[in-house]
């Protein structure tokens, strides 16, 4: 099973949970319960049974579920209170409440120079890897202007995806119409607006996030 949520790849075959392709070091068990919830999503999966595919055969206190579910809370990034991954059904179990994508393999060639994104007459191509974009003359995607900031955001492009992710500039990043405060998915057609400039992504078919490009 291979699992897109966001940034975030659960990937069971090399038992691997990675965001923007950078692994996210979990311990054994929190990957077993995150995929355990993932795949029962929405469902709530009672702790009682939690406790049953976790430790069969096995006498565990249900805080243990609780410790787990507290790292992988800690891994993503996410809150108790406003949860974005984990949401707890108090006295009873948890679920996995955000959307998720299964993801195929397939045997296109390797991403590379796939993406772009186009400024009025300037084309920035777009290579795996961290890209940041700035007024600062030494990011890979220069924009000289007054309403943008000297690193003001960056896009990611991985074997997973590409995403656009804001460094809390002044004036602020969108796509489309959204201003974005977590990194975003990009696809074809995008409007990025960054500060007052407009720029649009664009990807070639191949690089569809339908079918895996595979290393």
């Amino acid at each position: 099973m291979r699992v897109r949520f966001e940034s975030f790849v659960l990937d069971l075959e090399t038992r691997q949970l990675t965001r923007d392709g950078e692994e996210v070091h979990i311990t054994p068990k929190a990957l077993q319960l995150l995929a355990t919830l993932i795949e029962e999503r929405p469902k709530v999966v009672a702790k009682t049974v939690l406790l049953d595919r976790l430790w069969p055969d096995t006498f565990v206190a249900e805080a243990n579920v609780s410790n787990l579910v507290t790292e992988i809370r800690d891994a993503l990034g996410d809150r108790t209170r406003k949860a974005r991954w984990i949401r707890t059904a108090h006295g009873f179990g948890y679920a996995f409440c955000g959307d998720a994508v299964a993801m195929s393999r397939g045997t296109v060639a390797r991403a590379a120079s796939l993406c772009w994104i186009e400024w009025g007459r300037l084309r920035f191509p777009l290579t795996a890897g961290e890209h940041v974009i700035g007024r600062d003359p030494d990011v890979e995607i220069r924009l000289d202007a007054p309403t943008v900031s000297r690193r003001h955001a960056k896009v990611v492009v991985s074997l997973e995806g590409t995403w656009l992710e804001d460094f809390g500039s002044k004036n602020g990043t969108q796509r489309g119409d959204v201003r974005i405060t977590t990194p975003v998915p990009l696809v074809n057609g995008d409007v990025v607006h960054i500060g007052s400039l407009v720029l649009t992504f664009h990807m070639n078919t191949l690089a569809s996030t339908d079918t895996l490009v595979v290393p």
